[in-house]
């Protein structure tokens, strides 16, 4: 029977044994709770034909529960000295492939086409490292990853952005773009004492349900990301201003575009709901504007 390193005496004793230290600089906190653990690994709904990618596995905490359930598990990891501690946790789990590469410049989808081919179930389930979660998302969301679902643990000042509704403080370019590409639940919180070391914020695992197909018309996404950027570039300024502004738009020209949208230029950007972006981007395409 394995060591139970959710202990954090069992820990710390595997990481000193292999001379591991804790990089404050790679996000490395940890999540050593059953609790959340299993929280992740059921709101992914993991079966026996589900294969997953993990994001920084650390120690091998997570990776071993999601072992348990999927059909195998690519667990990615920056740290390479993290991996006679990975090979030691892992060791007899046969459906477990180690990556040790950087997320953000690794192509996952060109991965999977090459090592595992047709998945009939791809999900994302992670403890994020936070200094990474934004990119990250973007990198994933943006990919052509067949992807389903991702569930992660990330810092709740992030899971309170991607579900924030138009006209909060937290509503932003994360917000809107997330939201587009996926529906966003949270689904508990968890509190720092929950990972060793303990980090200084709190956090919350949240689940993004990829759609299928867009929540609106959109004709492309790359307006949308431009027109959505600038929106929010100025938070402070008018949407008329903002727009002009961040996209080096005459006033005119903005003001047309946003009556071709049926927008009033006087709102400013957080007002605004994917309903709105959409036409806002539609409008851009449509008169020919890059």
């Amino acid at each position: 029977m394995k060591p139970d390193i959710t202990r954090p005496s069992v820990l710390r004793e595997l990481l000193g044994r292999h001379g591991f230290t804790l990089k404050k600089q790679l996000g490395q906190n940890f999540l050593i709770d059953s609790h959340a653990l299993d929280s992740i690994v059921d709101a992914a709904d993991i079966h026996a034909d589900t294969s997953v990618i993990e994001i920084g596995p650390g120690a091998g905490v997570l990776t071993t529960r999601l072992a348990e359930r999927a059909a195998r598990v690519l667990a990615v990891e920056k740290d390479e000295s993290l991996r006679p501690v990975l090979e030691e946790v892992l060791s007899g789990t046969d459906n477990v492939t180690l990556l040790f590469a950087d997320a953000l410049e690794v192509s996952l989808e060109d991965w999977v086409g090459q090592h595992w081919g047709e998945v009939k179930r791809l999900v994302v389930a992670a403890n994020l490292p936070y200094y990474i979660t934004t990119p990250l998302l973007f990198h994933i969301l943006e990919s052509n990853l067949p992807v389903s679902d991702m569930v992660i643990l990330v810092q709740k000042e992030v899971a309170d952005r991607l579900l924030a509704k138009p006209g909060g403080k937290d509503y932003g370019v994360l917000t809107v773009m997330a939201q587009w590409r996926a529906e966003v639940q949270r689904v508990v919180n968890v509190s720092a004492n929950c990972f060793l070391p303990p980090p200084t914020v709190e956090s919350s695992v949240v689940r993004l349900a990829v759609r299928s197909q867009p929540p609106y018309p959109l004709q492309r996404e790359a307006a949308l990301r431009k027109v959505v950027r600038a929106a929010f570039g100025m938070r402070r300024k008018t949407l008329d201003n903002a727009l002009a502004g961040g996209l080096s738009l005459s006033k005119s020209a903005v003001t047309h575009l946003l009556a071709c949208a049926q927008i009033d230029g006087k709102r400013r950007g957080e007002t605004l709901d994917l309903q709105e972006f959409a036409r806002l981007a539609n409008a851009f395409v449509e008169n020919g504007v890059q």
